[in-house]
């Protein structure tokens, strides 16, 4: 996630060859999963003239409704069916914790068939940020991650992720968190799940997220960011997609030995390959890539380290590059803990000494089971 209490979450591993989820059901269809064709053709199986699937969107992806009452402009005749089988209820809130003031909010949800998730808001001065789950649990099993810890549960679909973005998105216009009413601007790809694991879901997901309303919620394509462990051939197809979304690639360290350890898919995927895939996207995007550094107490803070992770970077990234030092935030009963704030500033020195743009990520929601997967563990 965006803010070190939860990035670390994001981290997978995967040792298992597929990345492919168990097979669960996933959720019914939903407006969502659809394209703007796709659905006037459902409307149209459902006996409705073809601008009602118009009218639908505009309700969800503009009025952020899925509320049959509000639906005036629908007939009350059409209004409910319309909803029942192209709006069907997929995530429902089981609890919300705050911290920060009110200023971060994570939700935990269960969707249709019982599978927890979660998503984090967190709003800023100047903008506000959304941290989403695109699966539930991990495959990655990264010995660090709460999430990793847990496993992976299965997918989520498509409209499973969009809709943590809409709920957000009304949450920010409701001005239920404090400071007033305001605008979701940012989404990270960052909560539970390897993104790219779920690729095609996700690849769907960011344009419904991206799209000019109706068809879409209408964030910025530059205000999206996807995350990965390093699914090297995944980065690159991200990259033919020609999308403008920046790529944040959690790192964790630049020698293959110890991240062998800490992310275990670097035994299919080095770190050269890695850097090589993420420098083919961002000589293809133009944008700068993000390296996410959970900084270790012991494992993998030596300054040695920093001097080779800012010498790798230059090496394969040269300027295209950006450092976020992450402080860990240690699970309940893990051997992992944060390094001392004097080694974490001198970690920091010495890649931005290297030539390497490097700072210390901001960190949230400590104190309402911050890293990822948490919540959901406790059910």
């Amino acid at each position: 996630m965006l803010v070190g209490a939860w990035d670390t979450g994001q981290v997978m591993t995967a040792l298992p060859l597929v990345f492919d989820a168990p097979k669960r059901g996933l959720p019914p269809r939903h407006l969502a999963d659809l394209s703007v064709a796709e659905r006037a053709a459902a409307v149209a199986e459902l006996g409705e003239k073809p601008f009602r699937a118009k009218q639908l969107s505009n309700h969800y992806f503009s009025r952020l409704t899925v509320d049959p009452a509000d639906m005036t402009d629908i007939p009350a005749a059409s209004r409910s069916r319309l909803v029942e089988s192209l709006m069907p209820t997929l995530l429902t809130e089981v609890r919300a914790l705050e911290a920060d003031r009110g200023a971060t909010r994570k939700t935990l949800w269960r969707a249709h068939d019982g599978t927890l998730l979660e998503s984090v808001l967190m709003r800023y001065p100047d903008r506000a940020t959304l941290c989403i789950s695109s699966q539930a649990g991990c495959g990655m099993a990264c010995p660090f991650c709460a999430t990793g810890q847990g496993g992976l549960d299965r997918n989520l679909s498509t409209a499973e992720i969009v809709d943590q973005v809409r709920s957000a998105a009304a949450v920010m216009r409701d001005g239920t968190m404090p400071g007033g009413p305001g605008r979701l601007s940012n989404i990270v790809f960052m909560g539970m799940g390897e993104p790219l694991a779920n690729y095609k879901r996700v690849v769907a997901a960011v344009r419904r997220i991206t799209d000019p309303a109706p068809g879409g919620l209408g964030i910025g394509q530059r205000s999206v960011t996807v995350s990965t462990v390093g699914l090297a051939p995944a980065i690159r197809k991200l990259a033919d997609e020609k999308m403008q979304v920046r790529l944040a690639v959690s790192l964790h360290t630049p020698d293959d030995e110890l991240r062998d350890t800490l992310v275990p898919v670097n035994n299919r995927w080095s770190v050269d390959e890695v850097l090589s895939a993420a420098r083919y996207y961002a000589d293809t995007s133009g944008r700068r890539v993000s390296i996410e550094y959970a900084l270790i107490r012991d494992i993998n803070d030596q300054p040695w380290r920093a001097e080779l992770l800012a010498k790798r970077l230059r090496q394969h990234l040269g300027q295209l590059v950006h450092v976020n030092v992450i402080p860990l935030n240690p699970t309940p009963g893990s051997k992992w803990d944060a390094s001392p704030k004097p080694v974490e500033r001198e970690f920091v020195r010495l890649v931005n000494a290297g030539g390497v743009a490097c700072t210390v990520r901001d960190t949230r929601g400590q104190d309402i089971a911050a890293a990822c997967g948490q919540l959901a563990a406790e059910g």
